[in-house]
This record gives C-alpha cells, structure tokens and sequence, in this order.
C-alpha cells in the first residue's frame, strides 16, 4: 500500500478542486490538491482521509479558521501541519483568514 501524503492551496479563482499526484518512489505519492475556499477544502479533507491519506499539510493561504476547520473535517484521522503568514504578501497584507473566512 503507498504512503499518501498531500498538500492543499487555497486560490479564489478555482472554481473545482484540481488534484495533481506524483508519485515519490515504490511506496508513496504526493497529493497537490487546489481549492477555491474554505467550504471546499473541508469537503475534499473529507476525502482525502476516506482515500487513505495519513498527512496533510496546508499553505499559507489559510488562516487559524481555515487550519481549524480542515482538522475538524478530518476527524483525528490524520494530522493538519500548516505554513503560516499573519499577512500573506499575495493577499496584500491580509492573512487568510480575512480572505477567506467569510
């Protein structure tokens, strides 16, 4: 069985999550999934546990909120890591959360 692990980002301008996998090495894949909110995130969280994956880790993109409600979406199945920026530069100075957190 691989080893599933994932990245998530957060971009206003997708309208469907988009997943890319590469695989790294015999036993394992990188899940790059792309989503346009944080609504969206908590569903495709959802699945990705359901399909196995035992990591995820989430851009800068998202705030506290955002972090909180990923993890709470995959119900202790597997861990939520996060980079972090209190003012994201591609948000003009706001953090994820004022972003996207509506």
């Amino acid at each position: 069985m691989k080893r599933k692990i994932c990245f998530m980002f957060i971009n206003g301008e997708i309208d469907a999550p988009q997943r890319t996998i590469m695989e790294v090495g015999e036993n394992g894949e990188m899940i790059l999934v792309g989503v346009g909110s944080y609504a969206s995130a908590v569903e495709e969280a959802a699945k990705l546990v359901e399909e196995g994956v035992v990591a995820l880790e989430l851009c800068g993109g998202f705030g506290t909120m955002g972090h909180a409600k990923v993890t709470e979406a995959v119900a202790g199945k597997c861990p939520v890591g996060v980079i972090r920026f209190d003012n994201h530069p591609g948000y003009d100075g706001m953090s994820g959360d004022e972003k996207w957190g509506k």
